[in-house]
């Protein structure tokens, strides 16, 4: 059954609803940093996995208009992007970019070992490693058939969009709790609190209310339009030159690039960066794609494979905690971006850049603002990646 793309949003805006219904009455999903998305959306797709088990009934959404959202979000991003937070995040970024590349070839040695274990050809250890996981459902399902071609493998495809899905879901859970864990540990507080909210209308601290405007709203609205304007003209511009991008990487430069220059070229205009209006717009894009992103896992496709995709992730999941906690909070330097960053990669290296964000977002919300760390962990997981991840995937499918 095929929901068409007006309902999939329409009931994408339901289940981010229900997920913020159930963390009001469930403490523990907001003691742990789920956001309400997460919450709405992994219920829904169990509902959904229920019914297909239950009647044999398949329901698939359009998810068109989902992008429109997450180019959006990214937009705003940048539009909160001050040339001083691009300075200081030189650091943790190039820290990040290797910690991602030695997460990438440890993804695939843990894939490789399950897929020995489990009685699969080696090459497919990178469906069980970093072309599903950092790489996420599109990479997997790219390189599936060369691995296909490469083993024999007729089912690389379901593996490695099950392992996707499986990563997808994990990704959601851990960021959150990891980030509080390591805040109430060594009682973390935000180093500019007063730098104003990224995404998530948080009040830490007992602050006043935000106020938020038609004209604010409206502002927003204008100029995250030029800045998708602006984006889009360039990922055209470099399509024709070859250089393939997810269509929010130009976006989310544009908007670097409007923001600063209009507070070069207009001092004294009305702010539109770190306002509650464009914190608001921010939190409702992310949501409702990742409500709608959640909500249309075909969960069913996991079982489907049995006991090997469970125990890869398990060892997968144990090695990216055991790194986050280890390995990268303490080279970022143990303070609170370092938190904040820690549950974007906890959520990034197991799901997608999305998952990421809205974990950042979550504990941003409950804490405190961290503005570096937004413009940071998109700028990695965009530029880099995948040129690492389709270098280390190559050599090792063709092996």
């Amino acid at each position: 059954m095929l929901i068409p793309d007006f309902i999939t949003v329409t009931l994408g805006l339901a289940v981010f609803l229900g997920g913020g219904m159930l963390n009001k009455r469930f403490g523990l999903l907001r003691r742990l940093n789920i956001p309400e998305a997460v919450s709405g959306g992994l219920l829904a797709s169990l509902f959904l996995m229920g019914v297909y088990l239950v009647l044999d009934v398949e329901i698939v959404f359009e998810l068109e208009a989902r992008d429109f959202f997450l180019v959006m979000f990214f937009a705003g991003i940048g539009l909160n992007a001050r040339l001083g937070d691009l300075i200081s995040g030189g650091r943790p970024l190039m820290i990040l970019l290797a910690l991602t590349l030695l997460t990438i070839l440890s993804q695939n040695l843990i894939g490789g070992a399950g897929a020995a274990i489990f009685g699969y050809p080696a090459q497919a250890g990178v469906l069980f490693g970093s072309a599903a996981l950092i790489g996420g459902h599109g990479t997997a399902i790219a390189w599936a058939p060369e691995v296909a071609a490469a083993t024999g493998l007729s089912a690389a495809q379901e593996l490695g969009v099950a392992v996707a899905t499986l990563g997808l879901v994990l990704a959601a859970i851990i960021g959150g709790p990891i980030a509080g864990y390591l805040i109430q540990r060594d009682a973390l507080t935000p180093d500019r609190p007063d730098q104003g909210p990224i995404a998530g209308l948080a009040t830490p601290n007992g602050a006043p209310p935000q106020i938020i405007t038609p004209d604010g709203v409206m502002r927003s609205l204008l100029y995250l339009n030029f800045a998708i304007i602006l984006g889009y003209a360039g990922w055209e511009g470099l399509e024709t030159l070859g250089v393939k991008l997810p269509l929010f990487v130009p976006c989310l430069v544009a908007g670097i690039f409007i923001a600063n220059l209009r507070a070069l070229l207009f001092p004294a205009a009305p702010a539109v960066a770190r306002t509650p209006s464009l914190a608001l717009i921010s939190e409702v894009s992310l949501g409702i794609f990742l409500a709608m992103s959640l909500m249309s896992l075909q969960l069913w496709t996991i079982a489907d494979l049995g006991p090997a995709i469970l125990a890869v992730m398990l060892g997968q999941t144990l090695f990216t905690v055991l790194f986050v906690l280890l390995v990268l909070f303490p080279l970022l330097g143990g303070g609170y971006r370092a938190a904040v960053l820690a549950a974007g990669f906890g959520g990034f290296a197991l799901g997608a850049t999305p998952t990421a964000i809205a974990n950042m977002t979550a504990v941003t919300k409950r804490y405190g603002p961290s503005p570096i760390a937004f413009v940071v962990l998109p700028l990695v997981s965009a530029f880099f990646v995948d040129i690492a991840n389709a270098i280390v995937i190559q050599t090792i499918v063709n092996f």
